[in-house]
């Protein structure tokens, strides 16, 4: 097994890098989607959400209101790092159930967003960063999901930084042109990996 730490800032890609590996063979374990699940409607990790922050981070119909934390943790370092303290080990600890039970063998890939921010690098045979620039991150978050520039720069900003990223980073992806080029380094990236991972590049398991 290849286990790979996929990471990014908001606005590279790096869920269209995801997608194209998953097309390829890899097991994807996405953390955005598992941080959704460990705070599902009945669970223990809601249940603890709510002891901290209180009712009012519920819906009216009993589910998690992500705005309303939202506006509790931005901007509040302790707040968040309450968040994170419920959610985060929970996380890790569904990402190894579903690792677990990849056959033998598979590229592993975890998608992290917050991998550096969270020391996890260190965690993976190899981390793999989906770079743009800055102003292409905030061109395509202006441009694509309609972000005030005010907005984009403030959830760059509260990332880590690009030179932290890159630090960490075994493997750099560029992103910042065509999807036509996208798909080529994506190739490219998935041979290095299978290759790695001591079977052929066109194997899918």
């Amino acid at each position: 097994m290849l286990r790979v730490g996929l990471t990014g800032g908001i606005g590279s890609g790096k869920s269209a890098v995801s997608a194209r590996l998953a097309e390829r063979g890899a097991v994807v374990i996405d953390s955005d989607l598992l941080a959704r699940e460990v705070v599902a409607k009945g669970t223990g990790g809601l249940a603890e959400v709510v002891a901290a922050f209180g009712a009012e981070v519920l819906t009216a119909e009993g589910e998690l209101d992500r705005p309303a934390v939202g506006r509790i943790v931005f901007g509040d370092a302790d707040a968040r790092r309450k968040l994170e303290a419920i959610i985060h080990p929970r996380v890790r600890a569904r990402a190894a159930e579903i690792e677990a039970s990849a056959p033998d063998g598979a590229i592993v890939v975890h998608d992290i967003p917050l991998l550096v921010e969270t020391g996890q690098a260190d965690s993976f045979d190899l981390v793999l960063v989906v770079d743009v620039p800055p102003s292409v991150q905030r061109e395509r978050l202006t441009r694509q999901r309609d972000m005030a520039a005010d907005e984009a720069d403030r959830r760059i900003a509260s990332q880590a930084s690009r030179a932290d990223r890159l630090a960490a980073a075994d493997v750099v992806l560029d992103n910042s042109g065509t999807l036509a080029e996208l798909d080529a380094r994506v190739a490219e990236v998935w041979a290095s990996l299978a290759e790695r991972a001591g079977h052929g590049p066109d194997t899918k398991r």
